[in-house]
């Protein structure tokens, strides 16, 4: 068989080729050294003991995973998550699976497996060792499933109990009192298995019974107090339809899903820690029955991502989104990954993101300018630059015509990126008038303040040197005209232009071809750094200046953008062309993706 190509990523980005070590790396290396997972076989395909037992060397030297449930859009803690398990994969010659974990048909949808897959995509990964291969589903390993909850059945490690909810709660005890065995718990190996079939053909009622294992009431571990590990559930699942009533519990379909895929590593957060030992204990089972290959894989837990300024919870976001705080799961200012999207990150910023936090086994917080850095810093070296005015106001060079001749336009042009010649220049007009920010001029100019006032020369970027004479004002005081003089032989890239010296520069958009856009001025979605925590209302967190729109005026080489290009607007910021209600050359419509520096609080 030849070998699988290993997962794909983006290539790491400048001063990050060498993977700070972290202990899941310190166990994949461990477990290579030591030739743990050397004998596997790969049949090619999931499956039990025997038909990899047909299949040849596994040419993976490690199998990870990345297997959400299909119930909802992910978030930005998924793709950490991502990023880990493709990640390693990547880096140790290995493969990893997208696997959906698809057992609860009540909650699951093709809408987000369709969103889940674009979102892997989208961040650079290839799956299950080739680049168009079908994910993989939990949902067609039922037949399996069931198969080894026959087994359990047979061998004495599980039994049918018809105890109410209710009964099973208090019968579990707690942490300082051991579990009462259930009054069904010592039915016959045959009379667990008829009923079992019964629960499968449909002859009992939801939540009559539940198929239990069997294993110790008094466990300190209580989640090893006999476990549910299969229910009743009369629902259609969108993959399997009406196949099925009954339905495996994630906390047994999951290990057997890794071990019929061949994981090696399997990856999870820490509040799956206290499962791990029902995990090894179910595969244990399995293998000694030979349904399933050995080794079985191993589970390993780090800590989840906790972000400020963010909630996470799916239950908290659905709510945001049906509660229209926010105008959808793709608002630019929700945690998800298609909101973070439309705010303009790229893939190239949520893995080097995924990188620089790493992974712990203890829990901390990151600060979100952690990840608009990344964003920044990405962007930086890549995004065109452009000239925008996001509060106009009206510049009127009162001399043009006499220096210039009525009606003339002067022609400008500037690098379109500052680093990359080879994208070459964008071209622009000046004339008499031309749009400047509001904020650039003062009539009386605070200490340090070298832009516009009477008296004052600036320098107009990319064009010429200015003198301010004044201004014109309204009834109520409001500037509704800037007024200066044009310093003639001034203009950049000229003799004279360094003739005339000022401490000021300024943007611009020529009133001639400047091009009208509606800008959105995104900040974090909440004002408390942990909205959550501590049982706080995280409603009452929301920011209320989250959004701004306002009416911009832009250079007109940004008509040619098409939605999700991505721009530095000089002196503003980097903005995305809102790939929702952008429309090339007709309805302009730009995100601030992140500012030039973090000024969150100051």
């Amino acid at each position: 068989m030849s070998a699988l190509p290993p997962s794909k990523a983006p290539a790491a980005a400048p001063g990050e080729a060498t993977k700070p070590s972290n202990f899941l790396r310190q166990i994949i290396e461990a477990d290579l050294a030591n030739g743990t997972y050397t004998a596997r076989q790969w049949a090619g395909s999931p499956g039990d003991a025997a038909h990899h037992a047909a299949g040849q060397p596994d040419p993976a030297k490690i199998r990870t995973r990345f297997p959400p449930e299909p119930n909802g859009y992910l978030h930005i803690g998924h793709a950490k998550s991502i990023c880990l398990n493709f990640g390693l994969a990547r880096d140790y010659g290995g493969v990893c699976h997208l696997r959906f974990d698809d057992t609860n048909p009540e909650k699951e949808d093709t809408e987000y497996v369709n969103a889940i897959i674009d979102t892997v995509k989208w961040l650079g990964y290839d799956w299950n060792g080739a680049p168009d291969a079908a994910p993989y589903q939990a949902s067609d390993y039922f037949d399996f499933m069931y198969r080894a909850a026959e087994y359990l059945v047979t061998a004495g490690h599980a039994y049918v109990d018809e105890q109410t909810v209710e009964q099973m709660r208090i019968n579990r005890g707690d942490f300082g009192k051991p579990g009462v065995d259930s009054p069904f718990r010592s039915r016959t190996t045959a009379e667990n298995l008829a009923i079992f079939r019964e629960m499968r053909d449909g002859q009992h009622e939801d939540g009559s019974m539940v198929l239990r294992a069997k294993i110790d009431m008094a466990s300190p571990n209580i989640n090893m107090r006999d476990p549910a590990i299969y229910r009743i559930r009369r629902a259609t699942h969108h993959h399997t339809g009406d196949k099925w009533c009954i339905y495996p519990m994630y906390t047994f379909a999951h290990p057997i899903e890794d071990a019929l895929e061949q994981i090696t590593h399997s990856i999870c957060t820490l509040e799956f820690e206290d499962q791990r030992p029902f995990y090894d204990w179910l595969l244990a089972r399995l293998c000694e029955g030979g349904l399933l290959a050995s080794p079985p894989p191993r589970q390993y837990e780090f800590a989840r991502l906790n972000l400020t300024y963010v909630v996470t919870s799916k239950r908290k976001l659905a709510q945001l989104v049906y509660d229209h705080k926010v105008s959808g799961w793709d608002d630019p200012r929700m945690p998800t990954i298609v909101g973070l999207r439309r705010r303009g990150y790229t893939p190239e910023a949520l893995n080097l993101f995924a990188e620089r936090i790493g992974v712990t086994k203890s829990d901390s917080w990151i600060d979100y300018s952690t990840l608009e850095g990344c964003l920044r810093e990405t962007l930086d070296h890549s995004a065109p630059r452009t000239m925008a005015v996001l509060d106009p106001v009206k510049l009127v060079l009162t001399n043009w015509d006499a220096v210039m001749g009525a009606g003339k336009l002067d022609a400008c042009s500037a690098p379109v990126h500052p680093h990359l010649p080879e994208l070459g220049k964008r071209q622009f007009n000046i004339g008499k008038e031309v749009w400047i920010e509001r904020g650039d001029y003062e009539e009386t100019p605070p200490k340090g303040f070298f832009r516009l006032f009477p008296g004052n020369k600036v320098r107009l970027k990319y064009g010429h040197v200015i003198s301010c004479t004044g201004a014109v004002k309204d009834a109520s005081g409001r500037v509704t005209e800037v007024h200066a003089e044009l310093i003639p032989d001034t203009k950049s890239g000229t003799p004279g232009a360094d003739a005339v010296k000022v401490k000021g520069v300024i943007t611009w958009v020529a009133v001639a071809d400047g091009l009208p856009a509606e800008v959105r001025m995104y900040d974090r979605l909440f004002s408390d750094a942990q909205p959550d925590a501590g049982g706080k209302d995280f409603i009452e967190s929301l920011n209320p200046n989250s959004l701004k729109v306002v009416h911009a005026i832009v250079e007109p080489s940004l008509a040619a953008a098409k939605a999700d290009d991505k721009f530095q607007f000089e002196r503003h910021g980097y903005f995305v062309a809102d790939r929702v209600d952008h429309v090339q050359g007709t309805k302009l419509v730009f995100n601030l993706a992140v500012g030039l520096k973090d000024s969150w609080g100051k």
